[in-house]
């Protein structure tokens, strides 16, 4: 199995590099057809949500869709598909990052109730407290 990169997903995505671009779809494509996955760690769906805002200027509504697609795609196997799809579902309406929410998600798969933070848009949200 092959894992995926940010930079692979993030050319594949926004084509911005028409080489790199078309080898990411290959990889893709060939994956596909031979009915392999490509894996996606949860670092690299926070980074690629950090490079898509602000090096693209991406909304956050055409990054959730995106990683709702991403979610549904059968060549895509994540590693937590489950607290990215919590963790999806908080950014659509919260005020944090993606990453934020991915914190919170691992820290309540810890055992942990709260999340403590600086970020005062956060401090308002369940599941994070200021120190």
């Amino acid at each position: 199995m092959i894992a995926l990169d940010t930079n692979v997903l993030v050319r594949f995505l926004v084509d911005d590099d028409q080489i790199q671009a078309d080898k990411a779809a290959r990889l893709l494509r060939r994956a596909a057809h031979r009915r392999e996955r490509l894996f996606v760690s949860d670092v690299v769906v926070c980074e690629m949500v950090w490079v898509l805002r602000s090096c693209y200027q991406v909304t956050r509504e055409e990054i959730a869709a995106t990683i709702e697609s991403m979610l549904k795609t059968r060549q895509l196997l994540f590693a937590s598909p489950d607290l990215l799809a919590h963790a999806l579902h908080a950014y659509r309406s919260g005020q944090g990052d993606f990453a934020d929410y991915v914190i919170r998600e691992r820290a309540r798969q810890a055992g942990c109730d709260r999340v403590a933070t600086f970020d005062g848009a956060l401090v308002r949200e369940a599941g994070f407290v200021a120190p």
